[in-house]
């Protein structure tokens, strides 16, 4: 198997990640577009890590003007195996209080008009998506969670609303009846890029409110927000520096398929295949465009 790249993506609140050795910025050019800023990369201990800011250094990119597949192509090119995404969250049980790290393991998208795959017209694939996330790195972060001991949940569903706005009542309470978990805005399209680039993903959901339903709490604003991600903000970097220390030196397979996701996903004729299109899938799907195992 390859080397085990670990990848970050850093969420709300996370736009650095302390702590790497031999650090270095990289600018990697993307046909998909511009990602949401240069790429740190470094080490901790012996793994190598890449930490992309979703939205930017600075916060200047909000959730549906995230160029998602630029993100995850340049992950791809840097070498990326197993990416966590870190993202601000709200809870729809009370259970689920702010400052919890919830594992999720499903997602429903809501989202509309971003784009969700890097296939098309001129070369189709349909990948799995049952199981969205890696079990393997899932239980890679319970046990991190566990090490240092921070509160964490592992399992549940998030739904991935478009944003920017937060949730009206109504919305709210029809999520919470329908038995979802969590509400963000950025899981969605990018686990199903990730497993289309086939890099194992998972998202460490960090819980900074009730949204809106819980009558004995103020419905969620900015402020209420920032308060709880500069607690969350430290809980993620410990969370990331235990599970690089004891990360494996070669990629895993993964249970979920996420390594091989693209073995039967494509299923246009070779000789319909779009070049133009091809040559942008160079990274994404190049073991299997190239033949290569």
């Amino acid at each position: 198997m390859a080397e085990a790249v670990l990848g970050i993506i850093g969420g709300s609140g996370i736009y650095d990640l302390p702590g790497l050795s031999e650090l270095r910025e990289e600018r990697i050019e993307s046909p998909w577009g511009e990602p949401s800023d240069v790429l740190r990369i470094g080490r901790m201990g012996q793994t190598k890590i890449v930490f992309l800011p979703r939205h930017g250094r600075g916060h200047a990119i909000p959730p549906s003007e995230i160029n998602y597949r630029a993100n995850i192509d340049v992950l791809k090119r840097a070498g990326v195996t197993d990416l966590v995404s870190l993202s601000a969250c709200g809870s729809y049980k009370a259970e689920l209080y702010p400052g919890l790290l919830v594992l999720v393991d499903q997602f429903v998208d809501r989202t509309a008009g971003r784009a969700s795959s890097f296939f098309g017209k001129g070369c189709v694939a349909h990948v799995s998506l049952a199981h969205p996330v890696g079990p393997r790195l899932q239980e890679r972060l319970a046990e991190a969670a566990s090490a240092e001991a921070l509160p964490f949940v592992k399992g549940g569903t998030l739904v991935t609303m478009e944003g920017p706005q937060f949730s009206t009542r109504a919305e709210s309470l029809t999520y919470k009846a329908l038995g979802y978990d969590l509400i963000g805005m950025t899981a969605m399209p990018e686990a199903k890029l990730a497993r289309e680039a086939e890099i194992t993903y998972a998202t460490v959901a960090m819980v900074t409110d009730y949204d809106c339903w819980h009558e004995e709490h103020a419905a969620v604003d900015v402020a209420a927000v920032i308060a709880v991600l500069h607690a969350n903000a430290d809980k993620a970097r410990r969370l990331v520096a235990r599970l690089a220390r004891d990360f494996p030196a070669e990629r895993e397979p993964c249970p979920a398929g996420s390594h091989t996701a693209l073995d039967f996903a494509i299923v246009t004729a070779p000789e319909h295949r779009d070049p133009a299109l091809l040559a942008k899938l160079d990274a994404v799907a190049g073991r299997v465009l190239a033949g290569r195992s």
